[in-house]
């Protein structure tokens, strides 16, 4: 009798900080909020067997609400994790922000930030898919401080949000 194993994922460790990919619709009272994250539900869709310990819950808040003791609760859980490739998932809005300062507090590291534009639960959502673009980029970069969005990978000094457009871009550059 064979006995089947899980992939062991050893070194990645992914830390949850909120934004809309862990968004839910809150129909009673017409809003977009929290209840929990949607990574296990994300990652039972994909059918990836990353163990549960893996994950830590480190925020549940929009970005946007988010102020510098957030950025050093970020900094400190990645800089406490055992793992040396750690994937966050945070919001959208501040998170070139949050990769400035986690360039300045965290070094020897592969750190790589993705979210979403529609929350996971939500159809059409871009969730999965920057998740599992994410989840290669942290297990293949080198150390650094990443941003992994719409199908692409920026260092943390060369990427911008163009909400205009829905996407992240390569910075503009300086005149």
């Amino acid at each position: 009798m064979t006995t089947q194993h899980e992939p062991e994922f050893t070194g990645l460790r992914l830390l949850v900080t909120g934004g809309t990919i862990d968004k839910v619709y809150h129909a009673e009272e017409g809003r977009l909020g929290f209840e929990r994250t949607q990574l296990l539900a994300m990652l039972r869709q994909a059918r990836v067997a990353l163990p549960e310990r893996c994950i830590e819950t480190v925020l549940l808040k929009d970005s946007l609400d988010m102020d510098e003791a957030d950025r050093e609760v970020i900094s400190v859980a990645c800089r406490q994790a055992q793992e040396d490739r750690i994937l966050i998932t945070h919001g959208t809005d501040t998170m070139v922000l949050t990769a400035e300062y986690l360039a300045r507090t965290v070094t020897g590291r592969t750190l790589v930030l993705t979210g979403a534009m529609v929350p996971y639960a939500v159809q059409h959502s871009d969730a999965l898919f920057n998740f599992g673009f994410a989840f290669a980029a942290a297990q293949l970069l080198p150390a650094g401080v990443y941003v992994a969005m719409n199908g692409r990978v920026f260092p943390w000094n060369d990427v911008t949000k163009n909400r205009a457009a829905g996407w992240f871009e390569r910075a503009p550059a300086a005149p």
